[in-house]
């Protein structure tokens, strides 16, 4: 009799492993998909990661998930929504900003985070260098020091009598401050003095531009942030209605009716850091994949805006546009 019952008890038991290899081959991979700003304003971006995910042969809902969560700009519930990803168990975070790749380092260690996009992550703390970031942190940067203080050159271009410009920040965002100093370290060569106006919440807003009336500025940067990202369409009425000449970090802005934007594309950004989940999901520790910086940039001009606040655009100045909007 029990010489029966061995042969049977081993097939079991082998099918019982030949049946948990089957359902872990078929384990469908699942990515977090954290954004400090909203679905709106960041619906380009995450096609364009859905896009390069499909590049290296992932189609979503067949052998991939992405679980999306947005904060909308509001930074406090970030740390929630880093939470509830890290309850789904996702094999890794993409977030999409700075913000977002703060929140989701301080809930976990283990789980890999690649940035789509995150400004300075030496200078704040998110890796300990762009070769090796260490940790479980890894991505692109949209970044470039270049890009910040060309901004500002290009506004005096348009604007050559504008001797004090504003800065319109969110100084909850750990890259705003950063920025602003690069920026404050070129004005003075410009003949410029920067005037910085605050908003951390959406209510700031309008408070900032009556400062920025009573401060009389002549032109405005408007820096990038998730939050200021999510109110294009109320930063644009106010700018053109103080008559105010304003160049932005994306081209979302000038497309809601800003007038210039200079700056990454993001697009390509969230395009590359597909390939990064890859080599993740394949075995590649993030600490030992470097950081990658922006390597496309965007100029784009409204004319329309232009005529509306009364401004003529230097034709030097278009000619180097990427995209006009007439």
């Amino acid at each position: 009799m029990p010489k029966k019952i061995v042969p049977f008890v081993i097939a079991v038991v082998m099918g019982s492993v030949h049946l948990a290899e089957a359902q872990q081959a078929k384990k469908i991979p699942r990515i977090g998909f954290l954004e400090s700003g909203g679905a709106d304003r960041t619906k380009s971006r995450l096609a364009a990661f859905q896009q390069g995910l499909q590049e290296l042969g992932y189609l979503e809902g067949k052998n991939i998930v992405i679980e999306q969560r947005y904060a909308g700009g509001k930074f406090e519930r970030l740390p929630e929504l880093a939470a509830e990803l890290v309850r789904l168990k996702v094999d890794v975070i993409l977030a999409g900003g700075a913000p977002a790749a703060h929140a989701a380092k301080q809930i976990t260690t283990t789980i890999p985070i690649v940035m789509g996009n995150a400004a300075d992550p030496v200078g704040t703390g998110l890796v300990q260098s762009l070769a090796r970031p260490g940790g479980n942190v890894t991505g692109l940067s949209d970044f470039f020091e270049g890009v910040i203080t060309k901004r500002l050159e290009i506004l005096k271009e348009v604007v050559p009598t504008a001797k004090r410009v504003g800065v319109l920040l969110n100084p909850a965002n750990p890259t705003n401050p950063v920025q602003f100093k690069m920026i404050q370290a070129v004005a003075p060569a410009l003949g410029v003095a920067l005037l910085p106006f605050e908003a951390r919440e959406p209510d700031d807003i309008n408070r900032a531009f009556t400062a920025m009336r009573k401060e009389r500025a002549g032109a405005l940067i408007v820096m990038g942030d998730p939050m200021l990202g999510s109110h294009p369409k109320r930063i644009v009425e106010l700018t053109v209605k103080s008559r105010l000449p304003a160049i932005y970090g994306g081209r979302q802005s000038v497309q809601s009716g800003g007038l210039m934007s200079y700056g990454t594309s993001f697009e390509d950004l969230y395009r590359r850091a597909a390939t990064y989940v890859d080599k993740i999901l394949k075995g590649r520790k993030p600490a030992d994949l470097p950081v990658e910086q922006p390597t496309k940039f965007e100029f784009v001009i409204n004319l329309k805006t232009a005529k509306q606040i009364g401004l003529t655009v230097p034709p030097n100045v278009l000619a180097r546009a990427d995209k006009v909007i007439r």
